[in-house]
């Protein structure tokens, strides 16, 4: 976000890319452990199902822009222990700088968390400039047309999501200039609406709300609504409850054992540090399913399910020093 556009160079918009990527990765732990942490299993309930497809967008968009990387002979780099998301942290990339992201269980604070790290510069618009996700995100669509020539189709990997998910979150190739900005549109549009509604409009169902407006109704509590007659919209429509949830509290730095009087006990911690390995495997293979040997997806899909199968166990097992709240995942990157 610091460097002129005028002075980038071909590097340059490949470590944008790689930071758009692990900016899109450092959403999904925090999502994902707020999903996790709901007791009733029924993706069809309203809050549970709001997070469940935001989290399908993120790596909707983790995707499309691994392809873009990787089309113009960029390496897709998530292993790195340097640039591996760490919780509390802040976001990749300068993006909302000051912001602390941290891991805990669904509650109104962690919903405004959402909503702070998706919000555009002007609600009901796109972030043009500054220092949001869609600002970073046009600034790459701004520079990108001087290196089409760089764009080779190699390495892409497609998975059709759109079908359950929405429109815009088919994974597809980026072969040509056209695919990359109309890829970036959707990024933009789904996290934060458009100039005209707060809706997204590559929706999975009709009236699905963007990131930003979907979160902040959850930490206000209230439906956003629009007055007929001022044309106006706010958070004074009807309730937005919370479903229950196991209250996980929020994830120290390095983990529960750094937490005085919290650290677990030996059948806990091998509960965190088999998530802690399951999400390090997650990452190697999608490190893989873009590498030249063009592995699939599959396996990091089967991770994916087996991280929140483990992190309900770790969500079950009550603080030594605080039995109000519970244990979550760590969500730390180990090398065995």
């Amino acid at each position: 976000m610091s460097v002129g556009e005028d002075e980038w160079g071909e590097q340059e918009l490949k470590d944008a890319l790689q930071r758009a990527i692990m900016l899109e990765l450092s959403t999904i732990p925090p999502y994902a452990t707020a999903l996790w942490s709901i007791t009733d299993p029924d993706n069809n309930k309203p809050v549970r199902h709001t997070i469940r497809e935001i989290v399908f967008d993120e790596m909707s968009h983790f995707g499309l822009v691994a392809n873009m990387l990787t089309s113009i002979g960029g390496t897709v780099t998530l292993t790195d222990p340097l640039t591996v998301p760490k919780y509390p942290g802040h976001l990749p990339g300068g993006v909302n700088p000051g912001l602390e992201v941290f891991l805990s269980g669904l509650t109104r604070d962690s919903a405004a968390l959402f909503a702070a790290i998706e919000k555009p510069e002007h609600p009901l618009g796109f972030a043009e400039d500054g220092n949001t996700i869609g600002a970073f995100y046009q600034r790459i669509a701004d520079v990108f047309p001087r290196f089409e020539h760089l764009l080779t189709g190699r390495q892409q990997v497609s998975v059709p999501l759109g079908a359950g998910h929405g429109a815009g979150n088919d994974i597809v190739p980026m072969n040509a200039l056209g695919d990359v900005l109309s890829a970036i549109h959707v990024i933009q549009a789904q996290g934060e609406g458009t100039t005209a509604s707060p809706e997204n409009p590559f929706p999975g169902a009709p009236g699905e709300l963007a990131h930003y407006y979907a979160f902040k109704e959850i930490a206000v509590g209230k439906k956003f609504v629009r007055d007929e007659q001022t044309g106006t919209f706010d958070f004074v429509g009807p309730d937005v409850p919370l479903p229950d949830t196991f209250p996980v509290g929020r994830v120290p730095q390095g983990g529960w054992a750094n937490s005085p009087g919290n650290e677990p006990d030996a059948a806990t911690a091998e509960h965190l540090h088999t998530f802690n390995q399951q999400y390090s495997a997650l990452l190697k293979a999608l490190e893989d399913a873009w590498s030249p040997s063009a592995a699939d997806l599959s396996p990091a899909v089967h991770l994916m399910g087996e991280l929140r199968r483990t992190a309900q166990k770790i969500n079950a097992v009550k603080l030594p020093a605080d039995p109000h709240f519970t244990y979550g995942p760590e969500w730390l990157f180990v090398t065995g």
